[in-house]
């Protein structure tokens, strides 16, 4: 597949390192020099200094022979002109654009994003991604990850084993046993650094970060067994009064009228700008590391401190602070890279990362067959996948137990009908089934040849 991705900033350069690892014909513009010879040093990809939007630069990226542009600058309105041009020029298929500004999703200008006016097929808002991320995790207070399949009604979270943990030093072959009735099933496993897919003889000890696939009714009591109370955070403390933070705010403010949140602003134009656009969320000015602030929004009595302001830093530093404070959960915005590999140690229980937010949503887009759901694990490390099986996969037709997965895929559930169906030996995948996978950055490629589209595309 042929791919031109505008904008080489972190979105931009994960989309080209997933695409460009798994075989695609990938060309990345920009206007910045330094990006495109960062990009085009580490990845195998065609680099291409220029503007995104131009018909010339887009044809020397070989817009003609494209299948997909993927518009990811910081500019929205360059995105937009980029999918348009791509369109009305070179009539590439499938476009993508991500939009921030919120005034362009609004309801009334719904026409706007059609085919006969500014032709792009899919809209990625990372604040609106971000900040639904971050509402689910409020419904699951500990949980590490956490995300929604099959249209809600399958989940898969993270969860860290303590010394709580009822089930450490069984192996997992021995749950089914253990409880019957429970609709759930560990995929992976990272113990010391090092992620993996789990096995039936696995067992799983002190420190491990689980996860695993769940009904969504049954999430309460799958973390109770991996020693997790999941008790709904209905008292919030939001750091940052951005986009993010707004949209948070106003979500709860109008679907859980009885949660309790405060958000702290540093900045006071948008403190006073939140305290405007929100009705019974309470705003203060100052700063998140003051402790005299935090103790004015009750930070001892709240059940969640969420840290999205634009400083990794000020979220990192203020989600540790209220913990020490009395504060239940935390959970903070983490948009370095290298911040991620040390938060564990320092008390903080969840963190989201915009990129890899936003690249999970684009490839949902991107990959061939008949893929549902893509949630990216540990910054591209693993991949939780949802496909429907055609009757020209090599899955459909035959015993789980004769099929000859890569060591670094596990199936985690099978979605038929309405029904969830938990894998065994014996199970045979039917052609409309959809199937739940876990698998390791280096064999997504291959699940994804397992869903493979024999004669047409997307």
């Amino acid at each position: 597949m042929r791919v031109i991705i505008c904008g080489a900033g972190q979105v931009g350069y994960g989309i080209a390192e997933h695409l460009a690892a798994e075989g695609n014909d990938v060309a990345v513009i920009d206007t910045q020099a330094d990006l495109i010879q960062q990009i085009s040093d580490n990845l195998d990809v065609q680099g291409f200094v220029g503007h995104g939007a131009h018909p010339d630069m887009l044809d020397r990226a070989g817009a003609n022979e494209c299948d997909m542009l993927i518009a990811v600058t910081y500019h929205d309105e360059v995105n937009m002109v980029a999918c348009q041009i791509a369109h009305t020029m070179f009539n590439i298929p499938q476009k993508i654009a991500r939009i921030r500004a919120q005034s362009y999703r609004e309801p009334h200008w719904a026409e706007l994003f059609t085919r006969n006016h500014m032709p792009i097929d899919v809209i990625i808002s990372p604040e609106i991604e971000v900040g639904e991320a971050v509402l689910q995790r409020l419904n699951l207070p500990g949980a590490l990850d956490a995300f929604s399949f099959d249209e809600g009604r399958i989940t898969a979270i993270g969860i860290n084993c303590s010394e709580e943990c009822p089930i450490l030093d069984t192996p997992l072959e021995q749950l089914t046993d253990l409880f019957p009735d429970l609709f759930a099933r560990v995929v992976g496993i990272s113990r010391n650094g090092e992620l993996f897919a789990a096995g039936r003889k696995d067992e799983l000890i002190v420190g491990d970060n689980v996860y695993l696939i769940a009904r969504a009714d049954q999430v309460e009591r799958t973390m109770k067994i991996f020693g997790h109370k999941k008790d709904r955070a209905n008292r919030v403390v939001i750091a940052g009064a951005g986009n993010i933070g707004l949209y948070v705010a106003k979500w709860l403010e109008h679907h859980h009228p009885f949660t309790s949140q405060k958000i702290i602003e540093v900045d006071h134009t948008m403190a006073v700008a939140a305290a405007e656009h929100l009705k019974s969320t309470i705003v203060l000015h100052g700063s998140v590391l003051n402790e005299a602030i935090l103790n004015e929004a009750d930070i001892r009595d709240a059940d969640m401190m969420i840290a999205l302001t634009n400083d990794d830093q000020v979220n990192i530093l203020s989600s540790v602070l209220a913990k020490r404070l009395g504060c239940r959960h935390n959970l903070c915005l983490i948009n370095n890279r290298s911040y991620m590999t040390i938060v564990d140690g320092l008390g903080i229980e969840a963190h989201l990362n915009p990129r890899s937010i936003t690249i999970s949503r684009i490839l949902e887009h991107v990959r061939r067959g008949r893929i549902k759901g893509v949630y990216s694990i540990r910054d591209g490390a693993a991949e939780i996948i949802e496909a429907e099986a055609l009757q020209t996969s090599p899955l459909v037709g035959k015993p789980l137990r004769e099929l000859d997965l890569p060591i670094g895929v596990r199936i985690g559930a099978i979605i038929r009908s309405t029904e969830m169906i938990l894998p065994d030996g014996d199970l045979v995948i039917k052609q409309g089934d959809r199937v739940i996978i876990f698998a390791l950055g280096e064999n997504v490629h291959e699940v994804e040849q397992l869903f493979r589209v024999s004669l047409d595309y997307f």
